[in-house]
């Protein structure tokens, strides 16, 4: 039988990927050093490849694991590599940046293979995408682990900020607002609305989901009506005052 495990060899690393994958609130962005947000990006990018990895294992073709592993890898992995270079490396040596970015370059390519795969546009055979899978969650493991090293400087890892902590995006709000029916009241007090866009903004053409909150919704419509207008429909289902649902759709076509 193929072998599936896809838990990170260091033990901190391996008790955070053999978790649940779903983020809690506990934590605000302040709290979040780099290797906390590098933490939840592993586990939950392994978390996603076991999955996929366990189908291949049983004779199955892994279609809707590979949406939800490149639709991971292009929203938050892509995301932190965004957020890390422009707001951690202008304060790092340029040399450690030259290779750090080299390394997103590879990152950002392999990402983009798994979304030409789960679209088609990059045939693949089980076996194939397996390996692909694999190569991918070793490669972002090695690359963290390296980036947490050179970007600390001398001090302890641990003690660096996370981007989220300097205006970056915050990783949790991936789990929290995923799937058909998502409950803003998960979220932490005011993060709704950005939290609430962040998913908008990510759907794709023809999707409809519905937002449930005990706040009205109607700042997120409108955001969402200025930032991309004409792209979505909105549908009132229960307009307060105790409780919120507004239906939303992510329109196939503009105008």
């Amino acid at each position: 039988m193929t072998e599936v495990s896809m838990v990170a060899a260091d033990p901190e690393r391996a008790e955070t990927a053999d978790r649940e994958a779903e983020p809690q609130q506990a934590a605000g962005p302040s709290q979040l050093t780099l290797a906390d947000e590098h933490m939840l990006l592993l586990s939950q990018v392994a978390a996603r490849a076991e999955e996929l990895l366990t189908a291949v294992a049983e004779g199955l073709w892994p279609g809707a694991e590979l949406v939800a592993l490149a639709g991971y890898a292009q929203a938050e992995v892509l995301r932190q590599v965004s957020d890390e270079e422009a707001l951690i490396f202008p304060a790092a040596p340029a040399q450690q940046v030259t290779v750090l970015a080299r390394d997103h370059v590879r990152l950002r390519s392999a990402a983009d293979m798994l979304a030409r795969a789960a679209s088609g546009e990059q045939p693949m055979s089980p076996g194939q995408l397996a390996v692909v899978v694999r190569d991918f969650v070793d490669q972002l493991d090695r690359h963290l682990r390296s980036e947490e090293k050179q970007l600390a400087a001398g001090s302890a890892a641990r003690d660096m900020p996370g981007t989220a902590a300097l205006g970056g995006h915050r990783h949790e709000w991936y789990a929290l607002t995923k799937g058909p029916v998502v409950d803003l009241d998960a979220l932490l007090p005011g993060e709704t609305l950005a939290a609430a866009v962040d998913r908008l903004l990510r759907m794709r053409r023809g999707e409809r989901i519905e937002l449930r909150a005990s706040d009205d919704l109607d700042p997120v419509w409108r955001e969402v009506s200025r930032l991309s207008p004409g792209s979505y429909g909105f549908v009132s289902l229960e307009n307060g005052p105790q409780r919120w649902r507004m239906q939303i759709t992510r329109r196939s076509a503009v105008g």
